[in-house]
């Protein structure tokens, strides 16, 4: 079970992790604050594999990493959203954080649904009601990047010449 968190439009990135938390890069210890003016009791009731659900603009605000990596170490598993901040998007996919742009889905899902999401597919499901969603799927190179927990690791493992053919 992936229970979903809901939150609103023009989610910034102080209200996903405040600035005078940014003293680090460590993803649990970001984690401990993510979310804490906004839904003080995310970071004590997230479980692995969660899923957080938002709305329009989603990560809009400073052009820091602290708030896809601290939404990372909650371990969550996705983020669900009608659009993301342009930087946010980026640094996400960089850190290796899956995001997945599904206006539908953001409208049928309330906070505490039962929701199961297929990465490499773009398929959403809300057990809850019952209802499915098409999201447009990562591409496979950033599933790529996912799995290697960043930009950084996949090029640790990968060879770049190999990249560039």
């Amino acid at each position: 079970m992936s229970k979903a968190w809901t939150f609103g439009e023009n989610m910034n990135t102080d209200e996903i992790i405040p600035g005078r938390y940014n003293i680090t890069i460590d993803p649990l210890e970001l984690a401990k604050n993510v979310f804490c003016e906004v839904k003080p009791e995310y970071a004590t009731n997230v479980t692995p594999g969660d899923i957080i659900v938002g709305g329009q603009n989603f990560g809009c605000g400073s052009s820091r990493e602290h708030a896809p990596i601290a939404i990372k170490g909650s371990q969550a598993k996705c983020i669900i959203a009608p659009s993301f901040a342009r930087i946010f998007f980026r640094n996400a996919i960089n850190i290796g954080l899956p995001i997945l742009e599904c206006p539908e889905a953001v409208v049928d899902i309330t906070e505490g649904d039962d929701v199961d999401v297929n990465l490499a597919t773009g398929k959403i499901f809300n057990r809850t009601t019952g209802n499915h969603f098409q999201a447009q799927p990562l591409p496979n190179f950033v599933l790529k990047i996912a799995d290697a927990g960043g930009i950084v690791n996949f090029l640790k493992e990968h060879d770049i010449q190999d990249l560039m053919a």
